[in-house]
């Protein structure tokens, strides 16, 4: 059978998913994937989180899109999941639409970076992208999604290691981690800071921003080779 452990780890995320309270109905999914085996699992299109099974988890070749030994729909999402698979070589990716996050898509406004909560997780603003076109839209348009999220990358130069969210305009968040979980905890660190700063916006809308040196401090006091937070593994 193919990638059943990863069917396995991409039901239990998907489920975790479910109990953030980032997601409502059947909003929202995650993958998982095996570079190796070139193949991505996603949660089926439209079920209930509370009925998935590892049995439904549907695989997807990660080169074509094809579906696996599955007779079920993959995520109506999943062609967005494979750009930045393609593109950024992560782990796991999440999509909500959890409410703050998915407000300031909606106002088409990047999430700032304003502090040390922020950089502790990501290096700068989580950058919003531009709409998309209406032939964007009307042919191959979970595609396009995830053409325009690396588009933003790429125009801004952006890491996709260091900034691993994105806003995509008028639609909603996707993060991405180093496997499924680690996706997971970032979308629940988007939605406070997302939070945190549509309620500075509120009292102090024109606050200063850090300072550069502070940010670069405490993202790489927790990533990189020079990391110091936390314990040795």
């Amino acid at each position: 059978m193919i990638a059943a452990e990863l069917r396995e780890l991409v039901c239990r995320a998907n489920r975790l998913l479910a109990e953030t309270g980032l997601v409502r109905g059947t909003f929202g999914n995650v993958s998982g994937v095996d570079y190796d085996a070139g193949v991505c699992v996603i949660k089926p299109s439209g079920v209930a989180y509370a009925e998935l099974t590892t049995a439904c988890m549907v695989p997807v070749s990660l080169a074509t899109g094809a579906v696996l030994e599955s007779t079920l729909r993959p995520s109506s999402d999943t062609p967005t999941h494979l750009e930045l698979y393609r593109a950024f070589r992560c782990g796991g990716i999440v999509h909500t639409h959890s409410e703050a996050a998915t407000v300031l898509a909606q106002a088409r406004t990047p999430l700032r970076c304003m502090g040390t909560t922020h950089a502790d997780y990501f290096r700068g603003d989580v950058p919003v992208t531009r709409p998309l076109r209406r032939p964007e839209v009307t042919h191959e348009y979970e595609r396009n999604t995830g053409l325009v999220i690396v588009e933003t990358f790429r125009a801004a130069a952006l890491s996709a290691d260091e900034v691993s969210a994105v806003l995509v305009a008028n639609h909603g968040p996707f993060v991405w981690g180093v496997d499924p979980f680690d996706a997971i905890e970032r979308a629940q660190v988007l939605e406070f800071l997302a939070r945190m700063d549509l309620a500075q916006r509120t009292i102090a809308p024109d606050a200063p921003r850090p300072d550069e040196w502070l940010v670069d401090k405490h993202y790489f006091r927790k990533h990189g080779a020079a990391a110091y937070y936390g314990q040795k593994r």
